[in-house]
């Protein structure tokens, strides 16, 4: 440790998360069987094949007329085709209507194409002509404004495959072939403890030195959205022993452990030292390549990935969206690790900003249109300010290779 004190030997976010993966051992994955409305965000514990056809029939995409579109060739507005109306599908029905030479069904978008119809004429090129007869003012081609029986997914295909995250679109598709019921992956218990004699709860006044505990908040409400099962383990003092119980308790219960505060290499930065304490491998990586959030912890702990965070509560943000957030998508079924991409954004830089190369910075920023061009306007205070949290729409991100941007160079914006 006395080493490891002296310095920070830096690694990319990127390295750093092969590092830990490459430490984790494999585990046995925890499945649950849930109903289909309870797996968005959860990761596919087994593939998943079509019981049947989407859709189950052939059926109509526009509202119009089912016809034999040999009946409406050379049709056009000078020269109309008449057709016979022979009857109506209903909606929702088996369409007992049959189409012959020189007749036409009503139909609308959704419904069964009738038996003889091999395309549907649009509604805007057909005019009612009395009671029983339509003109049409535009030729279809077999198969014209249809979908058919399996066109969308077909029966025995592999719809899903294990580990594919379950979003809106897949739950949708699920439920177009009548599946109620997936095997998928358990949510990832994570522990937050939070650490510092100066960090109270929300309840207690911030006075006399003392700080309201902000990253356990912010941090159980990524875990959230991350899809993982959190766990608040409360504030924990600057006491060597007291923490070693705290996070030795937080390691039974959990499958990951993220401690805030005390992950640099003060005298009260007590995390680096417990994490060791609990034997090999035990710290993995201390420090990344990144400003904020240079002071950051990837250990293993008895088989379980362990995160020390910087105190800052931008940094610590910062961090866990950078190398928390995969390892949780990880522990959660996803196991090419790929995580939810971050939407981003090229945006033009508002003013000139200095770097290190071989560091990337990352600044909050404002997203703003000037005569027609995206802007991002850097939001500087002081570090660790709350209120750049609240008011970014962006994090601009400097790469490692510069030294630097000027105002109106081109940036890559993670948008939050």
């Amino acid at each position: 440790m006395e080493g490891r004190a002296e310095l920070f030997d830096v690694l990319r976010p990127e390295q750093a998360l092969a590092v830990i993966r490459e430490h984790l051992p494999s585990r046995e994955p925890r499945l649950e069987e849930l109903p289909l409305a309870d797996c968005l965000g959860r990761y596919l514990a087994r593939d998943v094949t079509a019981p049947e056809d989407v859709p189950p029939f052939t059926r109509s995409t526009m509202d119009g007329f089912a016809v034999k579109a040999r009946d409406t060739f050379g049709a056009s507005a000078a020269n109309p085709v008449y057709l016979e109306v022979a009857g109506t599908v209903a909606m929702g029905a088996k369409a007992e209507v049959k189409v012959r030479a020189g007749t036409a069904a009503a139909i609308a978008t959704g419904g069964m194409l009738p038996a003889g119809a091999d395309a549907v004429v649009m509604s805007e090129y057909c005019n009612r002509i009395g009671a029983g007869t339509i003109e049409v003012t535009r030729p279809v081609g077999p198969g014209e404004n249809l979908a058919g029986r399996g066109d969308d997914i077909q029966s025995g295909e592999t719809v899903l495959r294990a580990g594919e995250i379950l979003r809106p679109q897949e739950l949708g598709a699920l439920a177009s072939l009548g599946i109620e019921k997936l095997s998928v992956h358990a949510r990832a218990r994570v522990g937050v403890l939070s650490t510092g004699d100066e960090i109270v709860d929300i309840d207690a006044a911030a006075e006399g030195g003392r700080i309201r505990d902000i990253n356990r908040y912010t941090l159980v409400a990524s875990l959230h959205r991350s899809g993982a099962e959190p766990v608040s383990l409360g504030i924990c003092p600057d006491d060597e022993e007291e923490l070693y119980q705290r996070m030795a308790s937080g390691l039974e219960s959990c499958d990951a452990l993220i401690v805030t505060g005390g992950s640099s290499v003060g005298a009260l930065d007590l995390t680096p030292r417990v994490i060791d304490r609990f034997g090999q491998p035990g710290v993995l990586v201390h420090g990344l390549a990144i400003k904020p959030g240079k002071p950051t912890i990837l250990a293993v702990v008895a088989g379980k990935p362990v995160f020390g965070l910087p105190g800052n509560a931008v940094s610590a943000l910062d961090v866990y969206r950078l190398v928390v957030e995969p390892v949780v998508h990880l522990l959660g079924g996803d196991t090419g690790m790929k995580g939810v991409p971050v939407p981003t954004t090229r945006a033009r830089i508002g003013r000139n900003l200095s770097s290190v190369a071989g560091r990337e910075d990352r600044y909050r920023v404002e997203l703003v249109r000037q005569e027609g061009e995206l802007w991002a306007q850097p939001l500087l205070g002081k570090s660790g300010q709350i209120s750049l949290m609240v008011r970014a729409d962006g994090v601009a991100v400097i790469p490692y290779e510069a030294e630097g941007v000027a105002r109106g160079d081109e940036v890559v914006v993670e948008l939050l």
